[in-house]
């Protein structure tokens, strides 16, 4: 019992890292935008406009449906609360890193941080509304879901709450940024449909490592489909 309880936390403290590193780097990396053509060089070809710091983000719904599925709501509550402090704490770190002046010799000038760290309040207030928001509905969906299905079909849970919340994200911290003049309204479209699409594919691809991760966890500490870790 004691060992099954250590393994527990040990692994609860993997997930919540991996989710906290997650999000923290979502934010430091945002202001970079990438250009990706789908399709051939002559004829019909789709551009995917999008930025970077949409990779890492779809990792940290997966992390909550796992920590939901094992441990249950209340600890997943916890890890999104703890990953909205970190990033706040980050935020500060960044602000006190900009506001020091460089050394002459230093490999990288003051115009330099300040033009790839100097995240914007606005900005930064807009994912922050997001992403509270969307974790807080995941989590809520996939409960949902799990007692709706009597503990069956993983897969809805995985992807019904992971799809809908990814919508709600995008489309709030969007939304925000045009609003507070940090976006431009005209590309407000194209990026709410490349984000969402690339979130839903993504989700789709996350969904046998859920498969796997949630039954890897079930065998390690003997729980039934369905089952929780209790407190």
């Amino acid at each position: 019992m004691e060992n099954r309880e250590k393994w527990a936390n040990t692994i609860f403290l993997i997930l919540a890292g991996i989710f906290i590193s997650s999000l923290v780097s979502c934010n430091l990396i945002f202001q970079k935008f990438f250009v990706y053509y789908i399709g051939t060089e002559d004829g019909w070809h789709y551009k995917f406009v999008q930025s970077v710091g949409i990779l890492p983000y779809p990792i940290t719904f997966l992390v909550t449906d796992l920590i939901s599925e094992i441990y249950g709501r209340k600890k997943a509550n916890l890890v999104v609360i703890s990953g909205l402090v970190a990033s706040v704490f980050m935020l500060f770190v960044v602000m006190i890193a900009d506001l020091s002046v460089a050394a002459s010799w230093s490999p990288v000038d003051d115009a330099t941080f300040s033009k790839v760290f100097g995240l914007s309040g606005a900005a930064v207030f807009a994912s922050m509304m997001a992403y509270l928001t969307a974790q807080f509905i995941d989590i809520r969906v996939f409960h949902f879901w799990k007692k709706l299905t009597n503990n069956k079909h993983l897969w809805l849970r995985n992807n019904g709450s992971t799809i809908f919340s990814q919508f709600i994200d995008t489309f709030c911290v969007l939304f925000l940024l045009c609003s507070l003049s940090v976006l431009e309204w005209n590309i407000f479209s194209t990026l709410l449909i490349n984000g969402f699409l690339f979130k839903v594919f993504i989700a789709f691809i996350d969904t046998p490592f859920f498969y796997l991760f949630s039954h890897l966890l079930r065998k390690l500490f003997n729980l039934k489909l369905g089952e929780e870790i209790q407190d």
